[in-house]
């Protein structure tokens, strides 16, 4: 895969322009004060042609170039071809009519570049955010050396497992694990959150990230190509093969459209005059060839050619630099049809971590309790053993355990100090005598035994995101009709998740393939509706139903390749609030597109008629053109300020 360096895109990035932008930029002032120069100048004949079509050239070379080459490759039918031809037809008009008026042809062509220029940089603008996250491609990765010195090498050769070290100030290369050290990561470039993350001994980091402040020695745990980075960037330069519905229409309607126009110009020219000829008339071959020329320059779609992909562009950048990445405008503008949109609950609403919630004890405090459960807990790797060790981290101190047994589907007893202790489900209470009693709260229920008797229990669950609730307000805020929660979760749970969030349907007890079917139901809901549906999950397990639905929203976060492979949308941070995000900002791109759309072709319709009744001249032409373009343009780069 190709790599971009950050020098590189720091130039593409931060560069108000390039040095094409500059070029064209004294090209179009050189050619503008040289024929105002001309105007003044009193000279006739040839040698004012000499001179006039000096600016001519000067503004419009490549143009006519371009023209050349369309004809060669048997695609002649473009703006360039469009734009040779009315300025040449201008500047033959005014040899024939000894006029020596040369100042339209270069107008046009002086106008056309300015529009140009206007695209050019207002793509280097929406590019901007685009080249900064490009810029997570590291250079090196420094490998420590038998000697122990370090030494700088291409990150594609660095192996799985390699011991590398990464400085304050460095980009992380390859994902790891951090070896030894304590430091701080910029995560900006891949999630587009401003606050370090923290990181020590054994925490897994991501290439991409900022060291911003320790020394870091770090086990790679991926090749390169495999990395973070490297995903991102495929999943970037991949975008842009997915063009939208509106795009497809664009190139459709320009293919149709150039020659159509060209048909019509020429019948403009030749039509009139010939019936005039006929009817005993003037032919006036010079006035119907001036109409039809003015008919080409109007004609020109740049408009539309040039301002729809740079809106959907531009909307990609914004929702790049948020920490949303989007596969392609296809699924930015399914994402503002979208009014339902279905939930995974854990690792998407939920952290998917246990946590301890409630401690009810029964004789003694809430810490003994604790106390008690994690000693017993202490050697089991079950995901619930690891939450009461959290809860309880002093679960070594001063305590004799013995005698531990896992019983299974049941619970562990052990021996604490002398004393019994069971821990475990009603199941296990049954077992040893004890007589429990059920909780209000929703959750995990483990139950505590010493000696027979019970000791009270401890509820364990899964925590609710901080942003979930709020993320569901924003969605409906932005038009969202319906909210739906799939879970494999008892119905209880799934209920007092549903309730709190504020979600409008809820799906406990579901197998994969239950949730397939399930989105398969909703989907046929919509269909009359003509609505789309977007599946927000957490990764390889939800993946067939990502698949399915119209829009995939992946809630991955940084380092999961399952997320990045199965989605359409990936949300690089695992913040469900960045889903609200991503439809306002398709929503506000798609009207921008619409209101493009119908500008530019309603004045086009109205400029063409003006044209061919001769009511418009070259100069009105121009406007109708080049202007219609730079307004365009300059809608188009509002999507790249959306927040």
């Amino acid at each position: 895969m190709k790599r971009c360096t950050g020098a590189c895109a720091r130039t593409e990035g931060e560069a108000e322009m390039n040095p094409k932008q500059k070029k064209n930029l004294v090209r179009i002032l050189a050619a503008g004060l040289m024929t105002v120069a001309l105007h003044f100048l009193p000279v006739t004949g040839l040698l004012r042609f000499l001179l006039y079509m000096l600016p001519y050239g000067i503004a419009g070379y490549d143009i006519l170039f371009k023209a050349i080459c369309g004809i060669k490759n048997r695609q002649p039918l473009d703006e360039c071809l469009l734009m040779t031809v009315a300025t040449a037809g201008a500047i033959v008009l005014a040899l024939y009519q000894r006029s020596g008026d040369y100042v339209e042809a270069i107008a046009v062509m002086l106008f056309y570049q300015i529009g140009e220029w206007f695209q050019s940089f207002a793509v280097g603008k929406s590019r901007k955010s685009i080249a900064e996250l490009m810029d997570i491609a590291p250079d090196y990765a420094n490998v420590e050396t038998e000697n122990g010195q370090l030494e700088q090498v291409d990150p594609d050769e660095v192996a799985v497992g390699t011991i590398i070290v990464i400085r304050p100030g460095e980009r992380v290369p390859i994902d790891g694990v951090v070896v030894s050290g304590t430091s701080s990561l910029n995560t900006a470039a891949l999630t587009g959150e401003s606050v370090p993350r923290d990181v020590a001994e054994d925490d897994e980091i991501f290439s991409g990230c900022i060291n911003l402040s320790g020394l870091l020695r770090v086990q790679t745990s991926k090749e390169f190509g495999e990395s973070t980075a490297s995903k991102v960037l495929e999943l970037i330069e991949d975008a842009s093969l997915h063009k939208s519905r509106s795009e497809s229409f664009i190139s459709k309607f320009a293919r149709i459209y150039t020659p159509a126009v060209v048909g019509a110009a020429l019948a403009l020219a030749l039509i009139p005059p010939i019936v005039l000829l006929l009817t005993g008339s003037k032919p006036l071959w010079g006035t119907w060839i001036y109409r039809a020329l003015t008919f080409l320059v109007i004609s020109c779609p740049c408009a539309l050619v040039v301002s729809i992909p740079l809106s959907f562009f531009a909307g990609l950048g914004a929702a790049s630099r948020q920490g949303v990445l989007i596969k392609g405008s296809n699924y930015l503008e399914l994402l503002s049809e979208t009014r339902t949109v279905v939930f995974d609950k854990t690792g998407t609403l939920t952290r998917g971590v246990f946590e301890v919630t409630a401690v009810h004890p029964d004789n003694m405090d809430e810490k003994q309790l604790l106390h008690l459960a994690a000693h017993v807990e202490r050697y089991s790797r079950h995901p619930i053993a690891a939450s009461l060790r959290a809860a309880y981290p002093n679960e070594a101190d001063n305590c004799s355990v013995e005698n531990i047994v896992e019983i299974a589907g049941h619970g562990i007893t052990a021996n604490v100090n002398g004393d019994t202790v069971a821990v475990g489900n009603g199941r296990l209470m049954d077992r040893v005598g004890a007589v429990w009693r059920s909780c209000h709260k929703d959750g995990t229920i483990l139950h505590v035994a010493i000696n027979g008797a019970y000791a009270g229990h401890i509820v364990i669950s899964d925590v609710i995101k901080p942003h979930s609730a709020l993320a569901i307000r924003e969605l409906r805020r932005n038009g969202m009709e319906q909210a739906v929660m799939l879970t494999g979760d008892g119905k209880a749970v799934a209920e007092g998740v549903a309730a709190e969030l504020g979600i409008d349907r809820v799906y406990s007890e579901l197998l994969p393939q239950d949730k397939v079917a399930k989105v398969e139901e909703l989907l046929a809901e919509r269909e009359t509706k003509r609505e789309k549906l977007a599946f927000v999950g957490d990764g390889m397990n939800d993946a067939p139903v990502l698949a399915r639905a119209d829009v995939g929203i992946a809630m991955g976060g940084i380092g999961s390749d399952a997320a990045i492979e199965a989605a359409d949308i990936v949300l690089m941070d695992d913040d469900p609030l960045k889903i609200s995000t991503a439809v306002r900002i398709s929503g506000k791109c798609l009207r921008i597109v619409r209101e493009n759309i119908f500008f530019a072709i309603g004045i086009k319709l109205i400029c063409l008629i003006l044209g061919a009744f001769g009511i418009s001249n070259m100069w009105f032409a121009i406007f109708a053109d080049v202007g219609v373009m730079v307004l365009a343009v300059l809608n188009a780069i509002r999507c790249i300020h959306i927040q």
